[in-house]
């Protein structure tokens, strides 16, 4: 597996700015939009709890969870940025994840912050 298949983040050319800072340099918050978020709940399929299983008595990375995660986590940034986006913004400050059990089936991703409109400082 690549480097690209454990990272993630937001796409180059999105027209939605996403950071975990309360602010942009060299931008002004023009509109408060409000909270947003993306959130997805997967469930981990057979296989890959077997081979969870197996690697845990051994010890190692759980190469099949940290790549689903991953997938997971960008789905639940994707819907942030989309929801975004349908409301105006140009931006999310104060990005976060958060990432819970949901009722032993499966792993729910959050990802949330606030919306803004964003215009570069006079």
């Amino acid at each position: 597996m690549g480097i690209e298949e454990f990272g993630g983040g937001q796409q180059a050319q999105s027209d939605v700015l996403v950071v975990t800072t309360n602010d942009v340099p060299g931008f002004t918050v023009q509109q408060v939009i409000g909270e947003v978020f993306g959130l997805t709940v997967r469930s981990r399929h057979l296989g890959s709890q077997i081979g969870a299983g197996l690697k845990s008595m051994i010890g190692g990375e759980l190469k099949g969870l940290t790549k689903t995660l991953v997938e997971t986590r960008n789905q639940a940034m994707e819907r942030l940025i989309e929801q975004a986006r349908s409301r105006g913004a140009n931006a999310v400050l104060m990005f976060r994840f958060d990432v819970t059990e949901a009722a032993d089936v499966g792993t729910e991703v959050c990802a949330y912050g606030t919306a803004v409109v964003l215009a570069p400082k006079s």
